[in-house]
């Protein structure tokens, strides 16, 4: 029996995803948990297997269009079946991600894109019960109707697709034109989509729900440096990496973390309780192309400078061709982002919700610096740090920041407890 195929929960807060590529066509036959196609979510690329074999009866959507969990994928039936019999069908979520105006100046061009006049927050009900051609499904939920609520007038009381439309309060979307100009001069549109979309919804969601403040410190890293020459070519020899700074950062981080508990924590908004984490698991923030990702470090605490450096190399090369594991993107508990790679030195970074503080790191100057009541010139690491005040006070902060410190201009006290 012709079966319809819908895009999976995937689980991780996916509402939604963009089709990249199809990985099948109409008419090819499936097998079992083949992936049918490369689906990008605001989390990362995914491949999406089907949950049945068959041949390809139909796919309902273009490459670039962005589907909603739970809209059919594809159709997908025995030989010889069509598309009069499909029944909705789910899967699994996959373990793995795989990787003319006239103006005063006279008439301007314009382009057409369509503008939806649907109603927001409505909930279409699907049931296999009602009697309605695949077609007249489609249409039901392009115009927010429910077909359960909808008396059939068809044969054997089937719902027709005029039955839906004298149903739908909603007028049928048609496309207007676009005006590619504002009061100042031409434009481009570009939809704001998959990693940027979500990175704004989650810097707004962090903006309006945390009490943001930053704090910002000068630290002489200068035997730092000198020890990360040294170990560098051990690293790149014995475990083919680059050892940047970021191991040693993480390991100070994380020392700091465990004699200054606020800043590991997080609040519960339904029972207004702050949750101290006992667990270290450090988000790093990766540029990618249209983005930042931040994949998660596990238990970061427990781990060797050189399994650090690894692992970051590893989720840095993931990041940037969108092949993290969803799983990788959770569980943080506090979160590093480095611009000093791109030349910043301060910033005011936002709270990576809903976590309680995050560490910005600048670029490593050559700066004038007392030292022993002589001025030096000395390596200096700039550090802003963005904390909740909801759960973290000043002192507390300055705590924090003093012992990193330390820690920073001591790389021995670090290596000591490595």
């Amino acid at each position: 029996m012709a079966s319809d195929f819908k895009f999976p929960d995937l689980g991780e807060g996916v509402t939604e995803g963009e089709i990249k590529k199809w990985l099948v066509k109409e008419g090819d036959l499936v097998k079992l948990d083949q992936s049918i196609a490369e689906i990008e979510t605001d989390k990362a690329v995914v491949e999406i297997p089907t949950p049945l074999a068959g041949r390809i009866l139909k796919l309902y959507h273009q490459e670039g269009e962005v589907v909603k969990v739970g809209e059919t994928l594809a159709t997908i039936g025995v030989e010889g079946e069509t598309m009069e019999a499909a029944r909705p069908v789910t899967a699994e979520p996959p373990e793995k991600v795989r990787r003319p105006s006239v103006s005063v100046v006279g008439e301007l061009p314009e382009e057409e894109t369509l503008v939806s006049s649907a109603p927001t927050g409505t909930v279409i009900i699907e049931s296999s019960s009602v009697e309605a051609m695949p077609s007249v499904r489609r249409l039901a939920k392009e115009l927010n109707v429910d077909l359960t609520s909808i008396k059939g007038t068809g044969p054997n009381g089937r719902i027709t697709e005029e039955d839906v439309r004298n149903s739908s309060s909603k007028p049928i979307s048609k496309p207007r034109k676009v005006a590619k100009f504002d009061l100042y001069g031409f434009v481009d549109r570009e939809p704001l989509k998959g990693i940027r979309r979500s990175t704004a919804k989650k810097m707004m969601e962090s903006t309006l729900k945390v009490a943001q403040v930053t704090m910002m410190e000068d630290v002489d890293v200068t035997e730092l440096v000198k020890l990360r020459e040294r170990l560098k070519i051990i690293a790149l020899e014995q475990r083919k990496v680059k050892l940047t700074y970021l191991p040693f950062i993480i390991k100070a981080v994380t020392m700091a973390l465990k004699n200054n508990k606020y800043l590991n924590a997080s609040i519960d908004e339904g029972t207004e309780e702050i949750l101290i984490k006992k667990y270290y698991n450090i988000g790093i923030a990766i540029a990618i192309e249209d983005g930042l990702m931040v994949p998660v470090i596990k238990e970061a605490d427990s781990k060797e400078f050189m399994d650090l450096a690894v692992e970051i190399a590893d989720l840095t090369e993931k990041a940037k061709e969108r092949k993290v594991d969803l799983a990788a993107l959770k569980g943080g508990t506090f979160t590093i982002t480095n611009w000093g790679t791109l030349g910043g030195t301060y910033g005011t970074p936002i709270v990576n919700y809903p976590e309680a503080a995050i560490l910005g790191v600048g670029r490593i100057r050559d700066m004038p610096w007392v030292k022993d009541q002589k001025v030096e010139i000395r390596k200096i690491l700039p550090l802003s740090l963005t904390w909740d005040h909801r759960i973290l006070d000043g002192m507390q902060v300055a705590r924090f920041m003093n012992e990193l410190v330390r820690y920073l201009e001591n790389p021995e006290i670090i290596m000591a407890m490595h």
